[in-house]
């Protein structure tokens, strides 16, 4: 069953993700690509709303860091939760959003 994920576009270039990044709400994957249109050079999203992540949302961030770099743009993460940060840690891949 799908949780429920919300987009919100702030400011230019920025979209603030809240409820689950997990695997049961990554789902739909052309709602997903939506939020990687941007006009900007780069695009930050802030997680300060995000209640879980699992490592499916870690892989969809790292999926869409290479989607916008392959773009000549950057992924920059706003108010990481802790959960997140750990998962970064433990896969080793803390530097790719730096």
């Amino acid at each position: 069953m799908a949780t429920n994920l919300q987009f919100s576009p702030q400011q230019e270039g920025v979209v603030a993700i809240k409820g689950e990044l997990t695997r049961n709400s990554l789902i739909d994957e052309r709602l997903l690509n939506q939020q990687l249109q941007s006009t900007q050079s780069v695009l930050y999203f802030d997680l300060s709303e995000v209640s879980r992540v699992d490592t499916a949302g870690l892989a969809w961030l790292i999926h869409s860091l290479g989607l916008l770099q392959r773009q000549g743009k950057r992924l920059e993460l706003k108010n990481i939760p802790e959960q997140l940060h750990k998962l970064m840690e433990l896969g080793q891949v803390s530097n790719l959003f730096e």
